[in-house]
């Protein structure tokens, strides 16, 4: 039988999502148009001011269902390690955030989507987000709901 680390407290799970959120690069996103294909894609992201700013080509699948619908799953971690975080998503100019915002994504990231007329930035704004390592960390895994912090 599979022994297990003891399951992390509530207050454990938010400071490790927080660490993921401050700190990855990069988390798969997960859109749907409603009349296609869904869509699963990696991409770079700045945790900031509560929400999750990510860049993409405005052409992209990903940012033309963003649109429509605003509806988004994210993706941080391995299956080991998990962060699933459903949100509200919304496709912004660059000219239309703080300029503190843009600069600390490029800075984090090390490239500027402001210097590409072609693409967009993505806000998420999450509204629910479940964080687990191992069945027994399964019950009490919902970390924020309706977009409140529960711990």
């Amino acid at each position: 039988m599979t022994e297990y680390e003891p399951a992390r407290t509530a207050e454990q799970r938010r400071r490790d999502v927080t660490h993921r959120l401050e700190n990855d690069e990069d988390m798969w996103v997960a859109t749907s148009s409603g009349a296609g294909e869904p869509v699963l894609v990696p991409l770079s992201f700045l945790w900031d001011r509560g929400t999750v700013l990510m860049s993409t080509k405005r052409t992209n699948p990903t940012a033309r269902n963003v649109t429509p619908r605003g509806e988004v799953r994210l993706s941080l971690g391995h299956t080991r390690d998990v962060v699933l975080v459903e949100g509200v998503a919304e496709a912004v100019e660059a000219a239309d955030l703080a300029r503190s915002s843009t600069d600390a994504f490029a800075d984090k990231l090390g490239w500027d989507p402001r210097q590409l007329p072609a693409w967009v930035y993505l806000r998420v704004t999450p509204r629910r987000i479940k964080a687990w390592r191992e069945p027994n960390e399964i019950p009490g895994r919902e970390v924020m709901r309706d977009g409140v912090w529960l711990v």
